[in-house]
């Protein structure tokens, strides 16, 4: 079982990799386009303040939670609508992102034992909305890294974000319109420093997906097309899961496109 107050620990760490790419960015630097259309750096930190901001409202005040998805204009414009209403000048945004990821941190550490958080769609325990944020800030921070042209060094946080990535296997059929497989999928990845094999599943499944851990988490954040990834897929169900991986709540987003044309795996 993992434990909460580590768990927080590494969410603050994945946060502050990300703050040091953009605390000294000058203005121009916030407006560049990372690969979501239509977002700048500034989008990808506002999106992440908003979102810390709502997910503090449910770990503390579920009316007002509530109130914030009914009073959305525009459901299907709710992710876009939130940061929007987030962005400011560069000094105020960071200021708010950082505020509200703390509290935010504060806030899940003294949920009760055994309480679930209210999200959209569903609820969480305080370990899965850690995890969840910190799955979020890992992988728009891909996309700022990707901006700025920065490569980040890959780290055992991921971990977090394979684990997640391994448990809505399902999620991600369902979000695609698919039946969700009861075949069990077996998943062993290749740390980012070497060492142990990260195991999920059954030791004697037959489908099995194999590869590098860090290949797995961009592929189940969409970060990027499998066809770019040194990921094997063993058995149908493990590969169409490949097709339609997706660790974020909600529906499916607009997937990458492949970097290059070669045949998927």
């Amino acid at each position: 079982m993992v434990d909460l107050t580590a768990l927080l620990a590494d969410l603050a760490a994945e946060s502050e990799q990300l703050d040091a790419l953009v605390a000294d960015l000058p203005p121009e630097g916030w407006e560049r386009p990372t690969p979501a259309p239509g977002w700048t750096v500034a989008h990808q930190v506002a999106h992440l303040a908003w979102t810390d901001h709502v997910a503090y409202l449910a770990a503390t005040d579920e009316s007002a939670f509530f109130a914030s998805v009914m009073s959305a204009p525009d459901p299907s414009r709710l992710v876009e609508d939130g940061a929007e209403s987030f962005l400011a000048p560069a000094s105020a945004l960071l200021a708010r992102w950082r505020a509200g990821r703390s509290a935010l941190a504060g806030a899940l550490a003294t949920v009760p034992a055994g309480q679930k958080i209210p999200w959209y769609g569903t609820s969480m325990s305080p370990t899965s909305m850690a995890t969840a944020r910190l799955m979020e800030t890992w992988a728009h921070g891909e996309d700022v890294a990707e901006a700025l042209g920065v490569s980040r060094t890959p780290t055992e946080r991921l971990r977090h974000v394979a684990h997640l990535g391994f448990r809505t296997l399902g999620h991600g059929f369902a979000a695609h319109g698919r039946a969700v497989p009861t075949t069990p999928v077996r998943v062993e990845l290749t740390p980012p420093a070497g060492g142990d094999v990260w195991e999920f599943g059954p030791a004697d499944a037959a489908d099995r997906v194999t590869g590098p851990a860090l290949d797995f988490c961009l592929l189940v954040t969409q970060r990027r097309h499998r066809a770019d990834l040194g990921l094997t897929a063993t058995g149908p169900v493990a590969d169409e899961w490949l097709d339609v991986a997706q660790a974020f709540a909600g529906p499916p987003g607009d997937k990458r496109e492949p970097a290059s044309r070669g045949e998927q795996q």
